[in-house]
């Protein structure tokens, strides 16, 4: 069980870090070798194992993360999503020990945690097409393939706001309420 937890930390490390690469330009494996790593986001041996296979592999992921994803350019994906991705398009190929099916679940989950409203969707959509190349039976769904046509909300936006209508009181109705009541 302890195994499992570490790998399920690992890979949120691993987010975070591969997340945190993006947005500096730093490449990951400079992150992990000199360990300017957030202080949230402590690398355990199967963080570091991802995201340097990541950084070892990062060409052929993005050609397959491409070729998988219908109207998405990889440089176009959230930042989030892309790091999931590519993290887990490496587990799912390289780390024997983790079934397939095992890795699309933890990032579906770290999806739902970090991405936005719909990610976990377009996620598993681009993963179970993957897994079907690499010969895996895992089931398509249509309604996965509709999502990749729509942009991806990110968690940081605006949350809508509604209001209840607001009712006028006419003043010679709280005049007669007023006088009701001093009787």
């Amino acid at each position: 069980m302890a195994k499992r937890y570490d790998r399920t930390l690992g890979r949120r490390a691993a987010l975070q870090v591969l997340y945190e690469s993006d947005i500096l330009g730093t490449p990951v494996d400079k992150v992990v070798d000199e360990g300017v790593v957030p202080e949230e986001a402590a690398l355990n041996d199967y963080a570091r194992r991802l995201l340097l296979g990541v950084a070892s592999h990062i060409t052929d992921i993005d050609r397959q993360i491409s070729k998988s994803s219908k109207n998405w350019a990889i440089d176009r994906m959230p930042l989030v999503d892309r790091a999931l991705l590519r993290i887990t398009v490496f587990e799912m190929q390289h780390v024997d020990e983790v079934p397939v099916a095992v890795s699309i679940n933890e990032a579906v989950e770290l999806a739902k945690d970090f991405g936005g409203d719909d990610t976990y969707r377009f996620v598993n959509g681009i993963l179970g097409r993957i897994a079907r190349t690499m010969g895996e039976d895992v089931p398509e769904s249509d309604e996965i393939d509709d999502m990749e046509d729509e942009p991806q909300a990110e968690k940081t936006a605006e949350p809508e706001v509604q209001t209840e209508p607001e009712t006028e009181v006419e003043p010679e109705a709280e005049n007669a309420e007023a006088d009701s009541s001093e009787e």
